[in-house]
This record gives structure tokens, sequence and C-alpha cells, in this order.
């Protein structure tokens, strides 16, 4: 199974080898710029042009959780490997680190100069590695939201 988003506004996942469409799912207002499947593969992110980043549960075929609190595009999404954390890359300079269980942002990173366009975990560790159109990486321990 393979998950992309688009500028139609929508998520699909496909069938291989025969690349037949098996879900969509819609509801977002603008553009998707990243999508990822949590690790237990029940549920995903995406994230998207209209500032949110959105929780979805395959077998509801919904929207479960609209997580607000950029305020430019939201350029990326990941999830942590334990699958309780979401991170997303924005425009307005920031990532986000939030907790899925309490559905709040628990940390923000700041120090960017400009848009973030893309946020990873490394794996099984508590490390965030961005990217910004400032043309500099950063690695953040999201514990204590300092950079490395």
């Amino acid at each position: 199974i393979v998950l992309t988003g688009g500028d139609d506004r929508l998520w699909k996942t496909w069938g291989f080898p025969d690349g037949n469409i098996l879900l969509t799912g819609e509801g977002h207002t603008d553009w998707l710029s990243g999508c990822c499947f949590r690790p237990s593969g029940t549920q995903l992110v995406t994230s998207s042009g209209d500032t949110t980043v959105r929780i979805w549960d395959l077998s509801r075929r919904g929207c479960i959780l609209t997580l607000r609190g950029h305020c430019r595009a939201v350029r990326g999404c990941s999830w942590h490997s334990c699958g309780d954390f979401v991170a997303s890359a924005s425009m307005d300079g920031t990532s986000k680190i939030w907790d899925v269980n309490s559905e709040r942002c628990r940390y923000t990173l700041r120090g960017h100069e400009e848009s973030v366009n893309s946020i990873e975990f490394l794996p099984f560790s508590s490390t965030a590695l961005t990217s910004s159109a400032d043309k500099t990486l950063s690695l953040w321990d999201v514990r204590t939201v300092s950079r490395l």
C-alpha cells in the first residue's frame, strides 16, 4: 500500500501491483503537503496548505482529529516511532510536536529564520531533524525543546 496527497486536497491509498485506489480521504481545504502512516498502520497524518494537521482513522474512513496552531501553510508531517506523537513543519518558521493522546501541542520548536520545510523523528529517539528554507538543518531534543 502506498499513501499519496496532492493539490486536489485528497489523500489516497493505492494497492500494488495493480495501482487501484483503496481509500480516499477528504476534509482539507487546501493542498496536501505531507502524509504518513502511523507506525501501527491503523491511522495516518496529513499536513496542508490550510494550516492544519489532521489525524485519520482508516477503519472509520474519516478525520478523527484536526490540530490547529500554525499560522501559515504546513509543509510536512511525521509520526514518532512510538505512535503517540506527530511532528509538523510550517511556513510560519516553526515546527510543532503534537501529543495525539491529549490532542494538544506539546512543544513549539523555534529557531529557523524562514519556512521549515520538513521534519522527521530519528527512529526510537527523542531527536527530530528539521530542514528550512534558510538553508540549515537542525537537530532538536524534543524533550527539552533545544537544538543539539
